[in-house]
């Protein structure tokens, strides 16, 4: 059984914060969790895990706010040769398909294997495993065929398609959000927590498709366009930014998995009107959306930006 250790941040001096934090997570072995729990959201850390120790943990918000924070952090196997859910959605879009339908999150969870995301779904492995075998003997679109995309193209598709519902649809939700909590928040006051937990989501993914569009996406242009010749730091820090805005991602997973829990998977009640239907219905189309969209990023434009990086540096 993986070993859990727990501690409380606001018992420890602020200057030793940090350090101490980061001395349990050095000594977690792989699988093994560590439990922060906090007065306030700890994002900071989170960055500077990432920057000190790189991709090899996952972040998941146990508890989060307004007043108490906790948080999860398990440290990841070392990579292996078997192929993560991510990559076998990247490779092939049918089995993506096959994948969604069973509930498999292989857009932020995209880097655990087939036997970890089928337990963690609670989905027969061998079944899934059939089904992804038969999978190959569908016919394909070739417009579907994502991974075979020119880089720059996918950026334009994703700007002008996935960034542009975000932009049109996230603040309708986050203010029909509002209007069913002041209808119905009385007898479900979950509603109440939903609106405010919207508003915070609706910020943190705003931000982070302005850091993409103004700050990612032209340097993964860039690399492309001047190959071999990009220098070295360019290359560094295309490479942490790409870090930093999966992880990223990952928060915007976990935020969708606790809208879910919070409504019940947006089991609607007897009482409920046509606005909250309508709120139900237009966050279960945006979580879809949201899904694919991560999974374009993270599952074929980040590798592939990577893996251009990597060849420069060689």
């Amino acid at each position: 059984m993986a070993t859990v250790t727990s501690l409380d941040v606001t018992k420890i001096e602020p200057r030793l914060k940090h350090p101490t934090i980061f001395t349990h997570f050095d000594a977690l072995g792989a699988g093994e969790e560590l439990i922060i729990e906090n007065d306030h959201d700890p994002k900071p850390l989170y960055y500077e895990l990432l920057g000190e120790r790189g991709n090899i943990f996952t972040w998941e918000y146990l508890e989060k706010g307004p007043t108490w924070f906790v948080i999860k952090i398990t440290r990841l196997a070392a990579g292996g040769d078997e192929e993560t859910v991510g990559a076998i959605a990247a490779r092939d879009i049918r089995k993506a398909e096959i994948l969604k339908a069973r509930g498999i999150d292989f857009c932020c969870g995209g880097n655990k294997t087939l036997k970890e995301a089928s337990k963690e779904a609670g989905v027969n492995e061998v079944e899934l495993k059939a089904a992804l075998e038969a999978a190959d003997k569908t016919p394909v679109s070739p417009s579907q065929d994502y991974d075979k995309w020119e880089p720059g193209f996918l950026i334009d598709y994703i700007v002008n398609t996935h960034h542009r519902y975000v932009k049109e649809t996230l603040g309708s939700i986050c203010a029909m959000a509002v209007k069913v909590a002041q209808r119905h928040g009385e007898e479900h006051p979950e509603l109440k927590k939903l609106s405010r937990s919207l508003a915070h989501f609706a910020d943190d993914l705003l931000a982070h498709l302005e850091k993409e569009e103004m700050e990612l996406f032209p340097a993964i242009k860039d690399a492309f366009a001047k190959g071999a010749d990009m220098a070295s730091a360019a290359t560094d820090s295309l490479r942490q930014r790409i870090l930093m805005l999966q992880k990223e991602h990952s928060v915007a997973g976990e935020d969708l998995g606790f809208f879910r829990k919070l409504t019940g998977n947006y089991a609607l009640p007897e009482d409920a009107c046509n606005s909250y239907n309508y709120l139900f219905a237009k966050m279960k189309e945006f979580e879809d959306d949201l899904q694919r969209h991560i999974h374009l990023e993270n599952n074929i434009l980040f590798p592939k930006a990577l893996k251009q990086v990597e060849a420069q540096a060689v």
